[in-house]
């Protein structure tokens, strides 16, 4: 999979349409991702994913933050992302960042991704 299909793939799944905004979005879904996995799971995940997108999941200190529920999580996504996006945006961004991985990455590793999130964050990978 190359970075510039997987970004075509987000804004076709309700996305930001342009490339440099649904670059950001991704990002920033990473790496608030990012910090609430553990063990091998952010290695394991950016392994099946293209280079330009494999830091942001691995740049956290390896402590789990498990503290903020789906609400706080679109906030924080909507403020990293900038550009006026409110939380929800932020879903929908979430939503298509999400929807676009489970085409490109195993079923395998989206079961062991959703099985380190809290259940509210199933609503993200409808």
């Amino acid at each position: 999979m190359r970075y510039d299909e997987f970004l075509a793939t987000v804004a076709s799944h309700g996305g930001p349409t342009d490339r440099e905004h649904a670059a950001t979005a991704t990002r920033t879904v990473l790496e608030d991702l990012g910090k609430r996995l553990v063990g091998n799971e952010p290695r394991d995940l950016a392994s099946q994913l293209p280079s330009e997108m494999q830091q942001p999941l691995l740049e956290h200190n390896g402590q789990q933050e498990t503290g903020d529920d789906l609400d706080e999580f679109l906030r924080r996504v909507a403020e990293h992302e900038g550009r006026g996006c409110g939380p929800e945006e932020a879903l929908a961004h979430a939503r298509a960042v999400l929807s676009s991985m489970a085409t490109f990455v195993s079923a395998g590793e989206i079961a062991d991704l959703r099985s380190q999130l809290p259940a509210g964050f199933s609503v993200l990978f409808e």
